[in-house]
């Protein structure tokens, strides 16, 4: 909703520090500037803060600037607003990432799918409230600004162009204010909920669940994130860039009328939402390599199909729906994928985020630039096609990596070979059979268990060879040891019977 709602009140915003709406196109480069800051400082700063404070403040950061925005009469100041709502919501886009694998686990597949749901119904909502914001006063008689304008100057005829703007400004800010004010309601009150969760967290379980992750990680943990970068970096910039220029293409190319290309731009949206919809109850059933195939196998066919038939109208609109409805499962399937073989914390989150922003960035940029260049060529579809190819060439490398048997293991191997052999001497023969079934029983714990045992045991031996002239304090410490061990005491010259009872003992320990 944040993201969305400065669509709709573009041209009040511009109205509002006195600009036309071609003069302030550099907030949007603020802001992504502001996202990118923020999904590499919140990639550092959930590795080493609680993710509940950290969300919490983001999201009350959010809050703070969406109250402002509406009351910012200059410029720069609105974009220095929009850069740190930039980076308010990278932070609470790698976070919200990272806490929802932390949450669930093996078991965040739908949960990871509904989030990245709640951004399509999100983009839903804003402009929705954005509308019902300023059509109040748009519903009856001419628009908010030419009915202030011919009122102001029927009333003050001889009045300057300097009392008009500020009259005219409160009204602008009076009828986009409340959209702006709902929104932050919403992300404070939601800010409260995880300040809460904050206050009942377990900071030993998660100092707990931190060190077992450790020897979690892929052999080639770099590499594959490294590819992952690329793969996050092609999807979703040929999500943004097909969504973005569709309806210029419908036009050019395929002669549509302006109706007949807005319906093809929501066909795909459309999908696009409807199928992460879907994918929250598919994810329980459905292991996240296979959505990801799936997935890449949709978008390679449509694409080819767009980008050599696209010129028949029945290829085009089944091409599109297909390829939204392609690409809407990919990020969440590959967070909740990766993670399965690697541990997936604030840093490997935000390398993820980065990379898909940039993708977000800089492919579109460059597809504008060469449809520039190039009139008559399909620069969309051809990107499609090729992003496409790049995505499916690059999941089976990152599928072999992941699969790559790591080090930790082998070492767990090799421990498990020593426990056995130490089994297998300390027994009898009538008893190997028993013992190698309860080999897999074992682990670290009973042979520590073992060392323990044996570190008592010499201790109350030391004790009972003393020489009579010990102190009564030593001897004293032999009858208690004695009863733990459940062992007579042991006699000081050595016996055979008692070295005898000793060893089965021993053996029996």
């Amino acid at each position: 909703m944040s993201i969305a709602v400065l669509g709709p009140t573009f041209d009040n915003l511009a109205a509002n520090v006195r600009k036309n709406v071609s003069d302030i196109y550099f907030i949007f480069v603020g802001r992504s500037l502001g996202y990118l800051g923020g999904s590499v400082l919140g990639g550092v700063l959930f590795d080493c803060m609680n993710a509940h404070l950290l969300i919490a403040l983001s999201m009350f950061g959010t809050t703070a600037g969406l109250y402002a925005i509406p009351w910012c009469k200059e410029a720069l100041l609105l974009t220095a607003l929009m850069s740190v709502i930039g980076a308010a919501m990278g932070v609470l886009d790698t976070g919200g990432n990272v806490l929802v694998l932390n949450t669930w686990g093996a078991e965040a597949g739908p949960h990871m799918q509904a989030l990245h749901f709640s951004f399509a119904a999100g983009a839903f909502v804003a402009p929705l409230l954005a509308k019902m914001a300023l059509g109040g006063s748009n519903s009856q008689g001419p628009p908010v600004t030419e009915q202030t304008n011919h009122s102001l100057l029927r009333s003050v005829p001889t009045a300057p162009a300097a009392t008009v703007v500020p009259a005219l400004q409160h009204h602008l800010s009076a009828d986009f204010l409340w959209s702006y004010v709902v929104i932050g309601t919403y992300l404070l009150v939601v800010s409260v909920f995880f300040f809460i969760l904050y206050s009942k967290a377990n900071s030993a379980q998660e100092k707990s669940q931190a060190s077992v992750q450790k020897n979690m990680y892929a052999r080639y943990h770099y590499a594959l994130l490294g590819l992952l970068f690329l793969f996050f970096f092609c999807y979703v910039g040929a999500e943004v860039t097909y969504g973005s220029y569709i309806f210029t293409y419908a036009k050019v190319f395929a002669e549509m009328k302006d109706s007949e290309a807005a319906a093809l731009n929501s066909v795909f949206w459309g999908a696009f939402a409807a199928c992460r919809a879907m994918a929250i109850f598919c994810a329980a059933c459905l292991y996240p390599g296979t959505m990801i195939v799936l997935s890449l196998m949709g978008s390679a066919v449509s694409s080819f199909c767009l980008a050599f038939f696209a010129s028949r109208s029945a290829s085009l609109w089944l091409g599109t729906a297909v390829y939204g409805a392609s690409m809407a499962t990919v990020f969440p399937s590959g967070i909740s994928w990766v993670e399965q073989y690697t541990v997936v914390q604030g840093k490997a989150a935000s390398l993820c985020v980065v990379g898909a922003a940039l993708g977000e960035m800089c492919i579109p940029g460059v597809v504008g630039y060469l449809q520039g260049r190039f009139h008559h060529v399909p620069v969309v579809m051809y990107t499609a096609l090729g992003t496409s190819a790049m995505t499916v060439l690059l999941f089976p490398l990152m599928y072999k990596l992941a699969n790559c048997p790591r080090k930790s293991d082998c070492k767990q191997v090799n421990e498990g070979e020593v426990c056995k052999a130490l089994l297998s001497t300390s027994s009898s023969p009538n008893e190997d059979e028993e013992d190698e079934e309860d080999v897999a029983e074992w682990n670290e714990a009973d042979f520590e268990v073992i060392e323990m045992n044996n570190t008592l045991r010499n201790s109350v031996v030391e004790i009972s060879q003393k020489r009579p002239g010990d102190s009564p304090a030593e001897v004293s410490l032999q009858s208690p040891l004695d009863n733990v061990l459940h062992d007579p005491p042991a006699v000081a010259d050595g016996s055979p019977g008692t070295q005898e009872e000793d060893a089965d003992q021993e053996k029996h320990d």
